[in-house]
């Protein structure tokens, strides 16, 4: 019962990996054709994991070392991702501010005197939602 769940973890790396390569050189199209990929990785792993703990599997000898490189990598894999993504939304931000601070209206306008955003509004705002 612990092979499914090792296969599960590669595959999850793998998938975090390819998101890390294109979030690294900021090929946010690329990473965002990989979000669905890793989510099914993500949610794969989750089951196996789920499917492991029911059944109280252990892994021993080999296999415990191989699990523990794994959980090691994953999380690595994970928190450089995260920095990765956190670094990608950063970025996009400061796109989507240059955009709308080179359309604002010079003078009296929508953003208010002097092309400022008026009192009690927030900047740009960019949504994204997965249904």
């Amino acid at each position: 019962m612990m092979q499914p769940l090792i296969v599960a973890a590669q595959r999850l790396a793998e998938a975090l990996r390819a998101e890390n390569e294109a979030l690294a050189r900021l090929d946010l199209n690329r990473a965002g054709a990989l979000s669905l990929p890793k989510q099914q990785a993500s949610d794969a792993f989750a089951a196996a994991y789920a499917a492991a703990s029911r059944t109280n599997t252990r892994a021993e000898g080999a296999e415990r070392a191989q699990a523990e490189a794994l959980a090691g990598g994953l999380r690595d894999l994970g928190a450089e991702n995260r920095r990765l993504l956190e670094r990608a939304i950063d970025l996009q931000s400061r796109v989507i501010e240059t955009i709308a601070g080179a359309s604002r209206p010079k003078g009296p306008g929508t953003y208010g005197d002097q092309g400022r955003n008026r009192e009690g509004r927030g900047g740009p705002l960019s949504l994204s939602s997965r249904a």
